[in-house]
């Protein structure tokens, strides 16, 4: 993985100095967690009145944490949450948000501010809608705001959820933690009271069996460390070539390999029979593995094409339905509702904005969200759930390969100046597949720093 220098130099004593008189950009050290962190070191503020806003405040408490409803002028803080989930005009927005405001000169280095808000689309009335969705504007544009390694992400909760669900609570706390390092100006959606809070929250994925596909290297390799670390048994798969990194990540994580080529057409009846051979179930799908062959469009062959479709999401069609057929992965396997199956896919920015060059696989990333998307009903009866994660630019062996000019705009064109690591990949993916997240299925979620392009 490439160093950023520049990044290095931005937080020492010269360099903070330097880059600041320049107007350069200024890149913080980010918080990520380490198991047996404290959630967050300083006061959390509740602005609002309504029923998320006593829901979440009361969660937060029976976490330890200092929860405030006011504080102190020259009092620091760790995080805000802003809840406007009872707003029914635009005008019902501007007690709280010029509370908000008020409190960013107090935010400590990685401080958190979390909106919390109704869907938009749940209800056709137009000044409703306004409301909510003004509260997307004002969290994307407080994003931008943010300093010393700050992220600003809402919460969004379907019309009918109680506040108090487990799918509520566990995108709080994804959101004020570390894992959530690198992800600002993104949207986690509640939708069912489905979900369950682990009994550790350093092991949410206890007893878990989860396979990662393309995990031999980079943030595959991370995705099995990660999902070991909370608690999870794994699985790693990549093809034959790669089978010596592959064995050496296997080990690390005391997980078994599996070599496989996964566009064969009996890919997932041999991911499942290798579950059923060493641990006769499984809880956790996470497709990392994925290819690039950039082409320009009127350059593009037939081969390239064809490839980079084959793997980045034939590959996935396939295999979800021989896992959506076994009986190995269902609800009654995993201890009922709340436990249900996960699947995670990954996505990617150029999905979503596009990308010179890449109209080959911006097509079959996009592909794999309009996948998650459709398939979450079908995970719905087995109370489980489909997401997706789309990474920004990371810090990565293939992103090291870039021009070091291309690879240096790259890094700062998001609102924390930096590239992410495979780790921030990693956390997401480990939150959408626990537990806490039973709420919340095809949804795509976005760890990019807040990048410059796309939505």
């Amino acid at each position: 993985m490439p160093r950023d220098i520049y990044t290095e130099f931005a937080n020492t004593g010269l360099g903070r100095s330097l880059t600041k008189n320049l107007g350069l950009p200024q890149p913080a050290k980010l918080r990520r967690h380490r198991p047996g962190r404290a959630l967050v070191e300083g006061p959390v503020v509740v602005l609002g009145s309504s029923e998320a806003s006593a829901a979440l405040a009361e969660r937060m408490l029976g976490w330890d944490l200092d929860v405030r409803r006011h504080i102190g002028p020259k009092e620091k803080v760790a995080a805000v949450v802003a809840c406007f989930d009872s707003v029914s005009t635009p005008a019902q927005l501007s007690a709280v948000v010029l509370e908000l405001g008020s409190l960013l000169r107090q935010l400590m280095p990685s401080g958190r501010v979390i909106t919390v808000f109704r869907d938009p689309a749940g209800t056709e009335d137009p000044a409703v809608r306004a409301a909510r969705s003004a509260v997307q504007g004002l969290t994307r544009s407080t994003a931008h705001e943010m300093r010393a390694g700050g992220t600003a992400n809402g919460i969004v909760l379907s019309d009918s959820l109680d506040a108090s669900a487990p799918g509520a609570a566990g995108a709080l706390r994804f959101l004020l933690s570390g894992r959530s390092a690198f992800v600002s100006g993104q949207f986690i959606s509640v939708d069912t009271v489905n979900g369950a809070l682990p009994n550790d929250w350093d092991l949410p994925l206890d007893g878990q069996v989860a396979v990662v596909t393309g995990a031999a290297r980079g943030i595959g390799a991370a995705i099995a460390r990660v999902l070991r670390r909370d608690g999870a048994s794994v699985i790693l798969v990549d093809i034959p070539a790669a089978g010596e990194q592959l064995a050496a990540v296997a080990n690390e994580v005391s997980g078994t390999a599996l070599q496989l080529d996964i566009t064969a057409q009996d890919a997932g009846e041999r991911i499942l029979a290798h579950a059923a051979q060493h641990h006769g179930r499984l809880d956790i799908v996470v497709h990392n593995a994925g290819i690039t062959r950039d082409k320009l469009l009127a350059n593009m062959d037939e081969a390239r094409w064809n490839s980079v479709i084959a793997v980045n999401i034939e590959s996935q069609l396939r295999m979800n339905r021989a896992f959506l057929a076994s009986a190995l992965f269902n609800a009654d396997a995993h201890g009922g509702a709340g436990m249900g199956p996960r699947i995670v896919s990954l996505a990617s920015t150029s999905g979503i904005a596009g990308n010179r060059g890449q109209t080959n696989y911006a097509a079959s990333k996009a592909g794999v969200m309009g996948m998650v998307a459709a398939t979450s009903a079908q995970l719905a009866s087995r109370h489980g759930t489909i997401n997706a994660v789309a990474p920004g630019f990371i810090e990565t062996e293939m992103t090291a390969r870039m021009p070091l000019a291309t690879r240096e705009v790259a890094r700062r064109l998001n609102s924390l100046n930096q590239g992410g690591l495979p780790v921030d990949v990693a956390e997401t993916i480990a939150f959408l597949a626990s537990p806490q997240a039973g709420g919340t299925s095809g949804l795509t979620l976005r760890v990019c720093g807040q990048n410059l392009v796309g939505a």
